[in-house]
């Protein structure tokens, strides 16, 4: 059987027995594929630094119907995220960007609308900013998932919040204005909700060059880690990690 080609970006890697790794890559042809790439702890040729997590590269593979897990042949690199200095915000960063892929995404269910924003995103999270590239991948992935609400009206009455204060609840889906806003409700501000509004139009790469420190937009990434972990029933371990980061 001819072996599969596709771009990927390496999600996760776990030992297998004495020198195979299992890998879990984000494929642009048949989204997350799970397989064994054996001997890659040895095989210098096949894999070389190939299966860092978050690096982008060219995956040959064969993966039959109903067959769990995909037999890895080789990878090429297209680029690495350790071209570049890695300090500890952007591995979290780039951590959280995977977990998020790996537990969002379903498996072999491709994806490119998901596939170029995971690029785009780690385009930006090459240097040491990492807060506007997170807002926007949160905020996008959210959205693609169908799980994103409208930031435009209250979910109870109906009434336009637009210029008015806007409540959440970290059970609930959905804005509501002060009126129907709950016991335990945080509030997402207008300067927020514009950022979103912006975001929802733009590219990752127009807000490149935007100071961008962790306090802007904190309490949007706080509103939308609660819709995601609400969504997969769990909380994500690199949020935080994130938190441990200054500004």
């Amino acid at each position: 059987m001819a072996l599969k080609e596709s771009e990927a970006i390496v999600l996760r890697t776990y030992p297998l027995r004495e020198s195979d790794l299992l890998v879990t890559l984000f494929t642009r042809l048949e989204g997350k594929v799970k397989g064994v790439a054996r001997a890659a702890m040895k095989s210098r040729r096949r894999f070389g630094g190939a299966l860092e997590p978050l690096t982008y590269v060219r995956a040959f593979y064969d993966g039959r119907e109903r067959q769990e897990l995909a037999r890895l042949d080789s990878c090429e690199v297209i680029e690495s995220p350790l071209a570049t200095e890695v300090g500890y915000p952007r591995a979290a960063a780039l951590a959280h960007v995977a977990e998020l892929l790996d537990e969002l995404m379903p498996d072999r269910e491709a994806s490119d609308a998901v596939f170029r924003l995971s690029l785009a995103v780690l385009q930006e999270l090459r240097g040491a900013r990492v807060w506007m590239p997170l807002t926007y991948f949160e905020l996008w992935m959210t959205r693609l998932m169908g799980f994103l609400p409208e930031f435009s009206e209250c979910i109870v009455c109906g009434c336009a919040l637009d210029g008015s204060r806007a409540f959440y609840h970290a059970l609930a889906d959905g804005l509501v204005c002060i009126d129907d806003k709950r016991i335990a409700s945080s509030e997402l501000s207008s300067e927020s909700r514009k950022i979103a509004a912006q975001m929802l139009r733009s590219r990752v790469s127009e807000f490149a060059g935007i100071d961008w420190p962790k306090a802007v937009a904190a309490d949007l990434r706080k509103f939308l880690l609660q819709i995601l972990e609400r969504h997969i029933e769990k909380k994500l371990v690199t949020a935080a990690m994130l938190e441990k980061i200054g500004s």
